[in-house]
């Protein structure tokens, strides 16, 4: 099994091998390990090769096992989420630090597909209530139960709703978002586990990729209060511009973070106080 996935080109062959064993069989990592001189479970045989050939046809693994770590906290998926990615913890971690001299912070997380960022911010902030605004019902779907599997549907609230709408005249410490920002001419120059299989309403950011930027810088103060932070995920070319929007809107103190790899992945700014 580890050698086909390594002939196919699979980089993690190994760990992934011994991640779809583990979820055939519901074992934890300790558990593989006392289990590994024991004999494969003969009606377990077809389930496992059924997994490792929807991973030969490059379907990213978090697919196959319906889930994914993000924030030290495990999110369910389903065919409307975006698979949560390690960069985009960069928004938890300012998040926290924006918030953490704030009383009952309110949140908002546009876009919200798993919920990963609203409801990590929650698990870390116990007197914060967030809400997670996405299009898809599917996602919110996801979300809610995220949220209940984490124990924090008390103080998470899904809305549908296009960006903004929905919200009213309500008023956020913190607005926060990985909007789409593939151009949609790039996106089938993407690698396939992402282009098949992550949801074309989570990648797509219109012509140029910033087509969310512009409804985001142009509403988003309306809806922070003063001193209320913001922060984007944002493409590795696209942080100058996203801070032109940001300037242009109103906002003040922005900055352009770059992640582990140097590139430009965060545009973090604060509104007027």
């Amino acid at each position: 099994m580890r050698d086909d996935l390594a002939l196919k080109g699979v980089m993690t062959a190994a760990l992934d091998a011994q991640l779809l064993v583990r979820h055939v069989l519901n074992l934890d990592a300790t558990g593989l390990i006392a289990s590994e001189t024991d004999p494969f479970p003969e009606d377990k045989t077809q389930a496992l090769k059924d997994l490792v050939t929807r991973r030969l046809a490059g379907e990213p693994l978090a697919r196959i096992r319906g889930f994914q770590e993000f924030y030290g906290l495990e999110f369910g998926l389903n065919a409307a989420t975006l698979i949560p990615r390690p960069e985009t913890e960069m928004l938890v971690d300012f998040g926290l630090a924006a918030l953490k001299n704030r009383p009952a912070p309110a949140i908002v997380d546009l876009g919200t597909g798993t919920g990963c960022i609203v409801l990590s911010l929650l698990a870390n902030l116990p007197d914060a209530k967030g809400v997670g605004i996405d299009i898809s019902t599917d996602a919110l779907e996801q979300a809610r139960a995220n949220a209940e599997a984490l124990g924090l549907g008390g103080r998470f609230e899904a809305r549908q709703g296009n960006w903004f709408s929905g919200l009213g005249d309500e008023r956020f410490d913190f607005i926060v978002s990985n909007p789409p920002y593939i151009a949609s001419a790039t996106i089938e120059t993407l690698e396939p586990g992402v282009k098949t299989f992550d949801p074309m309403a989570a990648l797509d950011g219109g012509e140029d990729g910033l087509g969310p930027y512009r409804i985001i810088a142009a509403q988003a103060l309306y809806h922070l209060v003063p001193g209320g932070a913001l922060a984007l995920e944002t493409g590795f070319d696209q942080g100058h511009m996203v801070n032109e929007l940001l300037s242009s809107a109103g906002f003040c103190d922005i900055v352009i973070a770059k992640d582990l790899a140097g590139h430009h992945r965060m545009v973090t700014a604060r509104a007027p106080k």
